[in-house]
């Protein structure tokens, strides 16, 4: 019975519990190192921070820009996906051309005949986004035409500017699928 009582008295009596009396003592010493150390990494947080945002906005950036670059892609593809077909039928077009000097002396029932199928042929290229390209300009650029031969210009006028059409160019939603065979002045 008198270990309880003494172990009783030891609960009693803080004072004398050494552990116990050092406890208080080390929490503000604890505390004061935490606040040193917090106001000594703090600057050092911030700027990990800063250096965090700026690396998510770079990312997020170049994501945006990744995604409006495959979406444009996309819409390219798309709008250029019968290209082939298209280029292919461009010789039929040019078929069409030729029979339609031949046709123009004729004023017959066939001659009616084959300016419906024209007709017709043209209004389903265009509804792809065909074009026939503009040489009325007279000017030439190397990006649109092929100067496939030069001749004497017959005015200075005519130096270096287009002086005949000998294949027309086409584009398929403003890009160039056939640049124009054409014949400058020199």
């Amino acid at each position: 019975m008198e270990n309880t009582s003494n172990s009783d008295q030891n609960n009693q009596n803080p004072s004398e519990n050494t552990s116990e009396a050092k406890a208080p003592v080390e929490t503000p010493n604890v505390e004061a190192q935490k606040s040193e150390t917090e106001g000594n990494s703090t600057p050092k947080l911030q700027d990990e921070l800063a250096e965090m945002k700026d690396k998510y906005l770079r990312l997020f950036a170049e994501f945006e820009n990744f995604r409006k670059r495959t979406a444009k892609e996309r819409l390219e593809l798309i709008q250029t996906a019968s290209e082939k077909v298209v280029r292919e039928l461009l010789a039929v077009m040019d078929d069409f051309d030729r029979a339609e000097k031949a046709f123009r002396e004729k004023n017959d029932k066939e001659s009616e005949g084959f300016f419906l199928i024209q007709n017709k042929f043209k209004k389903v290229l265009d509804a792809q986004g065909v074009k026939v390209m503009d040489t009325s300009s007279l000017v030439f650029d190397p990006d649109l035409h092929d100067a496939i031969t030069q001749i004497p210009a017959p005015g200075e006028e005519l130096k270096g500017k287009i002086i005949d059409v000998v294949e027309k160019g086409y584009l398929l939603n403003e890009k160039v699928i056939r640049h124009a065979k054409v014949v400058i002045g020199s």
